[in-house]
């Protein structure tokens, strides 16, 4: 069973039944979810995954204080900390009491803040380049399975996706290092026989493709090691997949002018989606032209002025 699944199960089964019968003048003002960091909320938790932090838990968000009281916050943990320790064969770990907890009770503006620097989800448009896209998939993630009064829904709708002329600065620099390691770097540092420099200029343009993937499915990039199986499900540039794991893990020995190859394809394939979407007029099969582009499609003066490089 996967973890989600597992946790919503704890809720109805025992979390749910808890709260109406000792809190029922506080569930129209809480959320319950499972959401954050760790892969069952991405829905790629596994046997391996499962050595550490795997538990039957969930989430429960409380408004200010000015709604909701310390007293009935600690009356909240204290509930929570008397459910069952063991659900479906899986082992509760104790709450800490010096927090760090990822399941629990918790502050929906603290929870919100600490992953995006934000409260409520309203953010302005400067502020979207600073924040980790890894940060915000936490805050996205998961699923929320009830919330009296929709503050965490309202928060996480907000925060669903970035705003369109962030997208397009975040897509232009990685289109220009996409360029600039895979079309230029990466043949000049296998003419001079730097093999090493070769298989880092490979890394570059393995992990600009990746974000550009993902930008232009307009998800966010999860946590590095997991972005791999992320982009295995993206509908549009999926098949990058084999071609960036090829060039990561292939020596640039013999295989270098293959591997140039491929650097070439997966230009070609980013470079027809950005056309699909009508992202760049530009003509040719120079990536680093296409990046110019998308920066000119950009609405706000002020962000298209930025140093083409500036959100990556």
């Amino acid at each position: 069973m996967r973890g989600l699944e597992l946790s919503e199960r704890f809720y109805k089964e025992c979390g749910e039944p808890m709260l109406r019968e000792r809190f029922p003048e506080l569930l129209p003002l809480i959320a319950v979810g499972l959401v954050g960091g760790g892969s069952e909320c991405l829905g790629y938790d596994d046997d391996i995954s499962r050595d550490h932090d795997f538990e039957a838990g969930f989430c429960i968000f409380l408004p200010d204080e000015t709604i909701v009281d310390r007293k009935a916050e600690f009356e909240l943990e204290r509930a929570y900390s008397y459910l069952p320790k063991e659900f479906m064969g899986y082992k509760r770990s104790g709450l800490s009491p010096v927090g760090g907890n990822r399941h629990g009770v918790m502050r929906t503006a603290e929870f919100f803040k600490s992953k995006t620097g934000t409260t409520d989800g309203v953010l302005p448009v400067g502020d979207w380049f600073f924040i980790p896209e890894q940060s915000l998939a936490e805050a996205t993630d998961g699923k929320i399975f009830y919330d009296g009064l929709g503050e965490v829904t309202a928060i996480r709708e907000r925060l669903a996706y970035m705003p369109s002329d962030v997208r397009l600065k975040k897509l232009a620099g990685n289109l220009l290092l996409m360029g600039q390691a895979g079309q230029y770097n990466y043949p000049r540092c296998i003419a001079r026989g730097d093999r090493a420099a070769a298989q880092l200029a490979v890394f570059e343009l393995a992990k600009a493709a990746l974000n550009t993937a993902f930008l232009l499915n307009r998800r966010y990039a999860p946590y590095y090691k997991w972005t791999f199986r992320a982009l295995a499900e993206l509908p549009r540039l999926s098949e990058l997949y084999e071609p960036l794991e090829y060039l990561i893990s292939s020596g640039n020995g013999e295989v270098a002018e293959r591997k140039q190859s491929i650097i070439e394809d997966v230009c070609a394939r980013v470079i027809a989606e950005l056309r699909a979407q009508g992202l760049s007029n530009a003509t040719g099969e120079d990536i680093e032209m296409h990046a110019y582009s998308v920066n000119d499609k950009i609405s706000d003066g002020g962000v298209r002025n930025l140093h083409i490089l500036y959100a990556v």
